[in-house]
């Protein structure tokens, strides 16, 4: 299958007038010759040990033997990586601060901090290439009488307002899926914010909360130990890297997508022809197969893009969520 076919639909917007979101022009201006002679750093707007820092220290050693320097990881969180975000956006442009983040930093949160962000997604930062995505999943506990999503639907029809399910925060990928199951559902539940999803998982083994939509590297481990079922995944076509698992779509909720997916971008005003260095050596050893295979271990699947399509994407997300925040009345300053 397409490595983000049912992101690339998103992508037919008007590619060639991308530069007013943000998009790179490819033209050289003989920067690339001197570049890199020095260590590159790689901020990361999240803990040591969370799902984007995995990902940046897999995609880190290939990256630097291709661009013949180090790539130093650096953890900026907080805010849910804002700070970190934020960080990278007002770094020197000369092509030696990356920035490796999510959905959130870049979609979410400018609809969230009206006031308070400190940075525009669009004008500050400049995009290079998404690296991965993955989709992610509906998880009850073992013992819940709810066997299938149709099940589940059902029992909270039956029980309106009374299950509770766990999410990172309201504006959170986990939060937004649960409100699209609900609007496309017709069902009522209560949100119960948690710290992590490790608390999540911990509270749904647990029985203390009835579901909660999460990132499949936490919740597979204990999918797979036998102590929560899967009852759909987020994207919108089968995956492969969770195979023979229903999606959302498929069990009657036609255009049910939430993907988690992590991209590279740089300081807006980065020479282009050092963005283009960026973007040849990311998209290259994303079809390496080590990196292919360490990117699975984490449920991810490598999806190396033009900084076009990047900016594409991330503009039809932002349209997309920024509607659901603003149905729900979200704001977080």
């Amino acid at each position: 299958m397409n490595r983000f076919s049912s992101l690339r639909r998103q992508l037919h917007l008007s590619i060639l007038g991308l530069a007013a979101v943000g998009a790179i022009s490819l033209a050289p201006v003989a920067h690339g010759d001197t570049w890199p002679n020095r260590p590159i750093q790689l901020v990361v707007p999240f803990p040591a040990g969370s799902s984007p820092d995995t990902l940046a220290r897999a995609i880190a050693e290939p990256l630097a033997k291709e661009l013949g320097q180090p790539i130093v990881v650096e953890n900026k969180a907080g805010a849910g990586g804002n700070i970190g975000t934020r960080y990278a956006s007002k770094a020197k442009p000369d092509g030696y601060t990356l920035l490796l983040t999510i959905n959130g930093p870049m979609v979410t949160a400018p609809a969230l901090y009206k006031k308070t962000l400190g940075y525009d997604p669009v004008t500050d930062l400049d995009p290079i290439s998404l690296v991965g995505t993955s989709p992610n999943v509906l998880v009850v506990p073992q013992n819940s009488p709810a066997k299938s999503l149709k099940e589940f639907v059902q029992l909270a029809k039956d029980q309106p307002g009374a299950l509770n399910y766990g999410s990172v925060g309201p504006g959170s990928s986990s939060h937004l899926a649960m409100a699209m199951l609900e609007d496309q559902a017709g069902i009522t539940l209560q949100q119960i914010p948690y710290s992590g999803f490790p608390q999540i998982i911990t509270s749904i083994i647990a029985g203390d909360i009835q579901a909660g939509f999460m990132v499949p590297g936490v919740a597979m481990p204990q999918v797979n130990a036998g102590k929560v079922r899967v009852l759909g995944i987020t994207s919108l076509e089968d995956s492969d890297v969770l195979p023979g698992m229903p999606t959302m779509a498929s069990q009657g909720y036609p255009g049910f997508e939430s993907i988690s997916w992590d991209a590279i971008f740089v300081p807006a005003g980065t020479p282009a022809d050092i963005a283009q260095r960026l973007n040849t050596a990311i998209t290259g050893i994303l079809d390496l197969p080590d990196v292919k295979q360490k990117m699975a271990s984490l449920y991810f699947t490598p999806a190396p893009s033009s900084p076009a399509e990047l900016a594409a994407m991330v503009k039809a997300e932002r349209v997309k969520l920024e509607a659901i925040i603003n149905r729900l009345n979200l704001s977080l300053d």
